[in-house]
């Protein structure tokens, strides 16, 4: 399991790394997205910086478990929060992408445990 947690891990905190830039950088899409949902523009740093310290936690949960769990844990809440917004906004198509970050968030968490 601990090779399975490490493959998870290092592709989920590069995707994760790469939402935070674009959060942070403000790409076109990405600002047009949130802003869309609601979420004011201040929200975008602490919302890439989330995003980046779960990537870190994900990464240094290779060498120390619990730490990679936690970041796992947070990144399932911060999806799931991005869920609850794309509904409250009544943005149903748009729940499918935060959705599959959602389940794919919860693989470090389970791999972790299995791997202790």
């Amino acid at each position: 399991m601990y090779v399975a947690y490490v493959v998870v891990a290092v592709l989920f905190a590069l995707i994760l790394a790469g939402s935070g830039r674009g959060k942070l950088v403000r790409e076109k899409r990405v600002t047009e997205t949130i802003t869309g949902l609601g979420v004011p523009l201040s929200w975008f740093v602490p919302l890439a910086l989330l995003e980046i310290a779960a990537a870190v936690g994900l990464l240094a949960g290779i060498f120390y478990r619990p730490l990679g769990i936690a970041a796992g844990i947070g990144a399932v809440l911060y999806f799931v929060g991005a869920v609850i917004a794309h509904l409250r906004a009544k943005d149903t198509k748009g729940t499918v992408a935060p959705g599959v970050m959602l389940l794919f968030s919860a693989a470090p968490v389970v791999l972790g445990f299995l791997s202790l």
